[in-house]
């Protein structure tokens, strides 16, 4: 934590890591079996830290959780794996093809994105294992229906999401308490943007997935946005193929989620190109998210993170 000896002030960065601290701790404390959510994204990258500093030496008071669709970066996967094991905790993955195997996800066509089918495996997990709490990087920058959460997010007994039914948090007050069967996503870094993630990881000296830094890849240009060429995002018969420098600004299924033209290959050219950037992150980079708030606001409903 920084501070100003001329002025006796923090920075922005150490008010907002101290309020993100005291929502893991008042989770911590409200809630019998919370869970943490981290995929090896950037922002739960941030979340591990700031949960390092909320109980460290300790272990933490919760285990971490990962809902794979199976259809993840391998750069992502190896490096949530990897820093799990450095932390020494318990990591638990639960994969959208587990649900396919029980039936409880059927897929429309086999090219489908899985991407908005977490939302079972997640509810599934959260029965399987008893969790009342699910702490998550999302934050409300990201696009409108994400700014409609709380900080303490209430889903009732079905995993459900009401936006009219949510609980006010006044004066910083944060009420995760449920009944059996209801469950709370708790969002310690809602009030963060895109910019002051970069700015922390910079800050805290972070380490973060290879694809986060601009490298050479093959993509096709579609809709506006740059599509990876992998085995699950073949090109079409009248795509033009290019080799072009580019990064991810956020991360996750490979078939919804695009590169952006880049070539910041240092959090602090990452940090400046960010601060330069008028499109968020997600409406730039997520192809599913690129249809309307209303779709995206009805999967949470739904579940969805």
């Amino acid at each position: 934590m920084t501070h100003d000896a001329r002025t006796g002030t923090l920075s922005h960065l150490d008010w907002l890591e101290s309020e993100a601290i005291h929502i893991m701790r008042e989770v911590a404390g409200q809630c019998a079996n919370p869970v943490l959510l981290f995929s090896g994204g950037k922002d739960s990258i941030c979340l591990l830290r700031l949960a390092e500093k909320a109980f460290r030496p300790g272990r933490f008071p919760f285990p971490l959780m990962h809902i794979d669709t199976g259809h993840n970066y391998g750069e992502v996967t190896a490096f949530r794996d990897q820093r799990a094991a450095e932390l020494g905790e318990r990591l638990i993955v639960r994969s959208v093809e587990d649900s396919m195997r029980r039936g409880t996800v059927v897929l429309k066509a086999p090219g489908e994105s899985r991407n908005k089918h977490q939302s079972v495996t997640l509810l599934e997990a959260i029965e399987e294992f008893g969790f009342d709490c699910c702490i998550g990087g999302a934050r409300r920058d990201e696009e409108k229906a994400r700014a409609k959460e709380r900080v303490m997010s209430f889903r009732d007994e079905f995993g459900q999401w009401d936006p009219k039914n949510q609980r006010p948090e006044l004066w910083n007050l944060f009420n995760a308490r449920t009944f059996k069967g209801e469950n709370i996503r708790a969002f310690p870094i809602s009030n963060w943007t895109e910019l002051d993630v970069w700015q922390y990881i910079a800050r805290e000296g972070l380490a973060l997935p290879s694809i986060y830094f601009a490298h050479t890849r093959p993509v096709v240009r579609r809709g506006g946005a740059l599509v990876p060429v992998t085995p699950l995002t073949p090109p079409r018969a009248d795509d033009v193929v290019e080799e072009i420098m580019v990064r991810f600004r956020t991360v996750g299924d490979i078939t919804c989620t695009a590169p952006v033209e880049s070539d910041a290959d240092t959090v602090a050219k990452i940090v400046a190109e960010t601060a330069g950037t008028t499109v968020t992150e997600r409406g730039a980079t997520r192809l599913d998210d690129q249809t309307s708030e209303a779709s995206m606001e009805q999967r949470k409903k739904e579940g969805y993170f």
